[in-house]
């Protein structure tokens, strides 16, 4: 059987600005397949998973089916709110790159999971005078 080429797996149009998709029934990495033929037609993705282990299994992937696309992963803060602890500074860091990316545009593909997306973020105003 000959290899699968990606228009065999994922021929529908891609989406318009501001329009949402809900893909389903993609069974393995056929989701990192369709995110990376999205991302490598120009369209910017930002990708809403149910856990972190989901949002690292795609970053890791993305870059296998389309090479050269910008994939970042916006990580959970790995903390309760009310801890007595801090973050790790490579996640804090991490946050602030792919923020940073996100406000220049300079993405092609963000994962995050739906935990971290429902947290309060700076206004980007915030960021950007402190970055």
């Amino acid at each position: 059987m000959p290899p699968y080429h990606t228009s065999m797996l994922f021929s529908a149009p891609p989406p318009t600005a501001g329009m949402r998709t809900r893909y389903t029934g993609l069974i393995g990495s056929a989701d990192a397949l369709a995110l990376a033929e999205l991302a490598a037609a120009g369209v910017p993705v930002v990708v809403l998973v149910a856990q972190a282990a989901d949002a690292q299994r795609l970053t890791e992937e993305l870059p296998y089916f389309a090479a050269g696309i910008r994939v970042f992963q916006l990580p959970d803060w790995e903390t309760l709110p009310y801890d007595q602890i801090s973050p790790h500074q490579d996640l804090v860091s991490d946050r602030l790159a792919t923020l940073y990316q996100m406000t220049q545009r300079a993405f092609d593909v963000v994962v995050v999971p739906v935990t971290t997306a429902l947290l309060r973020l700076a206004p980007c105003e915030y960021l950007a005078g402190r970055t």
